[in-house]
């Protein structure tokens, strides 16, 4: 079984997984709104990126 290409990025705060891993998908950060900013600063639970990686299709 073969790792996903960016299998060895470092998880931000805000992310539930892995980037790559099944299940799940890229969503606007919740706290910056996607522009990966906080006052003039890097956003914390995204890591500037002003995305997460989140779990698809809960229940």
């Amino acid at each position: 079984m073969t790792q996903p290409l960016n299998a060895t990025e470092p998880m931000n705060p805000g992310d539930e997984a892995p980037a790559g891993t099944p299940g799940t998908g890229e969503n606007i950060c919740p706290v910056c709104d996607g522009t990966g900013r906080l006052n003039g600063d890097p956003c914390e639970h995204c890591g500037g990126s002003g995305r997460v990686i989140e779990g698809i299709g809960g229940a």
